[in-house]
């Protein structure tokens, strides 16, 4: 209940967005594997991504303009995890995004998505630490190059993530930041 409290709510207004509930499965599916293993981190936080345990919490929303069926999108996930896990979570990121520079693939159920590139990005300063990433990603058609942003911010054993995404070739800059602000500004409220 804590981590609810701490989340965005369904149909709350984020400058020009609104969260709702994820209609699939949420930012970070948890069948999404990646080759080489270690770069997995980056396509989703699940136990046995690294040697760390499932999170003992799991709250996911959706950030995005209902009007606009090819704007831009934003998977908010906030995970609170047992044992020093978050920051194992944090490191097998930085050990991801270095090594997976050159890129990786992303092995969905139905699909496949070509990383090209993995850049990490000078992170938000919030939080006890945070990482960002910008990925360079091919359409599932092989033609566009697509670009998806991942910021992920740890406060104590929770870990706070952001994955922006546009349905064309724009690139959006980064996590929006009235998202990243709005949700983080909430979750610090609801802890003290």
């Amino acid at each position: 209940p804590q981590l609810t409290a701490a989340s965005l709510t369904e149909g709350e207004a984020v400058g020009p967005y609104t969260a709702s509930e994820p209609t699939l499965d949420g930012p970070f599916r948890d069948e999404y594997t990646a080759a080489p293993a270690t770069c997995r981190p980056l396509v989703s936080l699940k136990e046995g991504t690294g040697q760390y345990a499932a999170p003992a919490a799991e709250v996911n929303r959706t950030v995005d303009n209902p009007d606009e069926m090819l704007g831009e999108s934003v998977d908010v996930q906030l995970r609170s995890y047992a044992d020093g896990n978050a920051a194992r979570v944090m490191q097998a990121l930085t050990k991801a995004g270095t090594a997976c520079a050159a890129g990786f693939t992303e092995e969905r159920a139905v699909a496949r998505a070509k990383y090209l590139k993995v850049e990490t990005l000078k992170a938000p300063a919030i939080g006890d630490e945070a990482k960002a990433f910008r990925f360079t990603v091919l359409d599932v058609k092989g033609k566009l190059k697509l670009y998806t942003y991942l910021t992920v911010v740890r406060s104590g054993s929770t870990t706070l993530s952001f994955r922006a995404s546009i349905l064309s070739a724009k690139d959006i800059g980064g996590v929006p930041r009235t998202v990243l602000d709005t949700q983080w500004k909430k979750f610090q409220a609801a802890e003290n």
